[in-house]
């Protein structure tokens, strides 16, 4: 018998088929997974592939070139799950997660150029740094609510913006942006001929933010923050604390975007003060919005898609194709920002939901017909037996 504190408990198997401890998951519950498995593993195995995709990468799967792009659209792809936990999930639209991003990539940079620690020990240390940082940000910012949150999250992230590029203590590096010492760095994971390992552990830290994302959001925390989302005075009357839980899922969010950080610093051997703006959670949330609202992998699916045109439609518009265009064609085209802005413009227009929306609407419908097709077979049937008797 459940009790009044007890936060309502989700379940995705369907209601003709309950799940009972003990039981083994059905076919349907357990597909996703598999097909997750089976994503994963070819994602591995690419870069020992020589798969050529024109316009899409710039080279085979196995070039350097190629393996740096899908590295970052991995990072990318588990920053903006790590975003789809605090928009998608919670419900809180912060435009201030870059700063825990910037907090992991500028926090490892300064620890390995000003001490003797390694990777893994300065990594450690900027995670507790990190999950600090966000613990004080969230226990102000969460005193409000709506519009006043964003506002304030907004805030903390310009104050931390400013601060980098002032390089306080000559330890930002200004405009510059702060670089990769490498005397403490792995060699498998420094110069251009290990791309490959530093692919494998971009892929790596989207599985593990997937895994620890699902796990939140299935927990009984996770169904609290979503129910808090829907109605929080409800969830005050059952006895549940919002507050706690809200700041607890803010800085899980932070220090998965700390991590990432600090794979994005090992990746481009560099961070730069754009990556602390605001305008860069922007671009993350436009992420989250391409691929659907809600979705895990409507999220990552959003941020490839993003991060592929962001880096692609620049080689587009300094193509000679462009080039040869009238001058009221050439000038939009030219400018691969006015490009995206479109083809968000036409997405939030004409597939609400985003991605994950479109596929779902599609299957839905699919579903429906073969539903349909099987209700008039059923009809011809009764009609011949009505016939023979």
């Amino acid at each position: 018998m459940t009790t009044p504190t007890q936060a309502p408990r989700r379940t995705d198997a369907p209601a003709t088929e309950p799940r009972t401890a003990g039981r083994p998951l059905s076919r349907r519950a357990l597909t996703p997974w598999l097909v997750g498995i089976a994503v994963v593993v070819v994602m591995f195995c690419l870069p020992l592939l020589n798969i050529p995709l024109p316009g899409v990468l710039p080279g085979p799967t196995y070039t350097p070139g190629s393996l740096h792009l899908m590295a970052l659209c991995l990072l990318f792809a588990a920053l903006a799950l790590s975003y789809h936990l605090l928009y998608g999930v919670a419900g809180m639209l912060s435009f201030g997660h870059a700063l825990y991003f910037a907090a992991g990539a500028y926090g490892l940079g300064i620890l390995l150029e000003h001490t003797e620690l390694g990777l893994l020990q300065a990594g450690a240390l900027v995670l507790v740094g990190a999950v600090v940082l966000a613990h004080v940000v969230g226990a102000i910012s969460l005193r409000v609510t709506g519009v006043s949150f964003a506002m304030v999250t907004l805030a903390f992230a310009q104050a931390g913006n400013v601060l980098v590029r002032r390089n306080p203590g000559k330890l930002t590096g200004g405009e510059e942006g702060v670089g990769l010492r490498t005397d403490n760095v792995p060699d498998a994971l420094v110069g251009v001929v290990n791309t490959r390992t530093i692919y494998w552990v971009a892929l790596a830290v989207l599985v593990a933010v997937y895994v620890v994302v699902t796990w939140v959001q299935r927990s009984r925390a996770g169904h609290v923050v979503e129910a808090t989302r829907e109605n929080e005075m409800r969830v005050r009357v059952i006895g549940q604390q919002p507050y706690l839980i809200r700041l607890l899922t803010f800085v899980i969010a932070a220090a998965l975007a700390a991590v990432i950080g600090m794979a994005y610093l090992v990746l481009q051997s560099q961070a730069v003060p754009q990556i602390s703006s605001a305008d860069f959670t922007i671009t993350v949330l436009v992420m989250v919005v391409l691929g659907g609202v809600g979705s895990r992998w409507g999220a990552i699916v959003g941020a490839v898609v993003y991060t592929l045109l962001d880096q692609r439609l620049g080689v587009f518009a300094s193509s000679a194709f462009v080039d040869g265009l009238p001058a009221v064609l050439r000038v939009p085209l030219s400018e691969p920002l006015f490009i995206l802005g479109v083809l968000f413009i036409l997405v939030v227009l004409f597939l609400p939901g985003g991605i994950a929306g479109a596929v779902e609407r599609l299957r839905t419908r699919g579903a429906g017909r073969r539903s349909s097709g099987a209700e008039s077979a059923t009809t011809a049937q009764r009609r011949r037996l009505e016939e023979l008797t």
